[in-house]
């Protein structure tokens, strides 16, 4: 979905994303200590449902790089020095900035991205809420006085910064996964260096512009474009980075936190999923596949959290599979800036083939499919629903990140626990039930960092989100999301009794 168009070339004025209030908010340029930066070297952005060129960004490396990390070093004593109401202010300014240009926003991240307007939209929403709670919470970073151990002594604990943060965001959530990061980061006073997606730059730019204009001081917050392996180079080695915060797949994830072991870095991942969405006999079966189109399908099934494997009891098995195909079997698939639909195009190729994968190794070992299963033209793909899926298919044992919901049968409920735990990843499960007695007992042995129950939507800025296992590490959002940004100092004092 992008390329390198070499050194010399100039496409700033290839096709652009259409309807935009503020033409000034797609930039051309990273943002390095408060400057546009720009490079000869470019990279095309393109949009996945019909492959037209949006924007280009500047190719840059580990130069580049290493003056982000100078501009941040050096920014983070004045920003850290002000009041946190004083850092909140700004974030709030930024988070209503996001909201007044909430339309241009979704138009540049669904021309990018491919989501449908509508959810492109909602992300904005959710960003900017985001910005808004960490503001809030800038204020409340309290230490604490503990009791003595000696009647001589007396024991502070202060929170202070980590230091400089560097933080890689994914294409898919290209507003929402930077400012999750950013919020906290900034909140207790660190500077950020930012490298986004090479798929979505142009949000990540987009919102850099608003911060500008939001008063966020010159180096606070950098974003820096180009290829991922120079730059990443230079984010998980250079000893000044103290933090590096990734979402993304978890093979990547492993590799850039054994670079920061180097350094010895904080490190907090958010990494791929495999989410059991569980159906006992006793659900209501409309709320179900309401949770199963929201945790599934949502963003065309890219998000870490999309219900992945299906288990459906038997007593309901066929009434929710009918349910489920024929509602999504009615979804409008096409380009978001074109018109309202209910699905988008996939980010590649290889997102394509992967869902193609899936469907074949099921259906071969004796899966029916009940709706979709076909390519609908170029990266869009049918929604998809499975039934008669076996456990080891290759769709229990993978993340699919596409429309493709999968449904095996159960029978008991150690049955359904024993598959829903039959994973390494462990960031969200969903269970739908009317029994509490039977949610209270799901909620405590599924092996997962997130529970929904009795809805498919888990997400908000009030609540921690994160996952165990090798779904990663740390939490992002809520006032658990200052912790990975913040390290303890111990004041141990003598004092003179007399």
């Amino acid at each position: 979905m992008f390329q390198d168009m070499g050194v010399g070339v100039n496409v700033r004025n290839v096709s652009r994303i259409p309807g935009l209030q503020r033409a000034d908010l797609v930039r051309s340029e990273a943002f390095i200590g408060g400057a546009w930066v720009g490079a000869e070297s470019r990279i095309l952005v393109d949009n996945p449902a019909d492959g037209s060129v949006v924007g280009d960004v500047p190719n840059l490396g580990a130069a580049e790089a290493m003056d982000a990390v100078t501009a941040a070093r050096d920014a983070m004593p004045g920003w850290q020095g002000l009041t946190g109401k004083a850092r909140g202010e700004v974030l709030r300014r930024w988070s209503q900035l996001m909201l007044a240009h909430a339309e241009d926003l979704a138009r540049i991240m669904t021309g990018e991205q491919g989501k449908p307007l509508t959810e492109a939209r909602g992300e904005v929403a959710y960003a900017a809420g985001f910005l808004e709670w960490f503001a809030e919470e800038a204020r409340r970073v309290n230490g604490h006085v503990l009791t003595p151990h000696a009647a001589d002594k007396r024991l502070t604990v202060l929170r202070r910064p980590v230091g400089v943060v560097a933080a890689i965001t994914p294409w898919n959530f290209p507003l929402a996964m930077i400012t999750r990061k950013a919020g906290p980061a900034l909140a207790v006073g660190c500077a950020m260096v930012l490298k986004p997606s090479e798929l979505t730059p142009l949000s990540a730019l987009a919102l850099a512009k608003l911060a500008e204009e939001a008063g966020v001081p010159p180096g606070v917050f950098n974003v820096i474009t180009g290829e991922a392996a120079p730059i990443g180079e230079v984010l998980t080695g250079d000893p000044r980075v103290r933090k590096f915060t990734f979402t993304g797949s978890t093979a990547v994830g492993k590799m850039l936190a054994a670079r920061c072991m180097a350094t010895v870095k904080r490190v907090s991942l958010e990494l791929g999923g495999n989410a059991p969405f569980i159906v006992f006999d006793d659900a209501d079966i409309e709320a179900a596949v309401d949770g199963a189109v929201a945790s599934k399908f949502r963003n065309t099934g890219q998000t870490c959290v999309c219900a992945n494997r299906f288990f459906v009891q038997t007593g309901i098995h066929d009434r929710f599979a009918a349910a489920l195909a024929e509602r999504v079997g009615g979804f409008r698939l096409g380009s978001g800036l074109t018109g309202e639909f209910d699905q988008g195009p996939l980010i590649d190729a290889r997102a394509v083939a992967k869902v193609r994968a899936h469907i074949a190794d099921a259906v071969e070992a004796g899966a029916r499919i009940l709706t979709g299963g076909q390519s609908a033209g170029g990266l869009f793909f049918e929604p998809t629903v499975l039934v008669d899926v076996k456990p080891d298919a290759l769709v229990n044992r993978e993340e699919t990140f596409g429309p493709l919901a999968a449904i095996t049968r159960f029978e008991t409920e150690s049955e359904a626990v024993r598959m829903a735990n039959d994973t390494s990843a462990g960031l969200a499960a969903y269970v739908f039930t009317k029994d509490m007695s039977r949610s209270v007992r799901l909620s405590e042995a599924l092996e997962c960092g997130m529970v929904g129950l009795n809805t498919g939507l888990i997400s908000t800025e009030i609540a921690p989100f994160g996952g165990i296992k090798e779904s990663g590490m740390g939490r992002e959002g809520s006032r658990y999301g200052l912790e990975d940004y913040l390290d303890l100092k111990l004041v141990c004092a003598e004092i003179d009794l007399e």
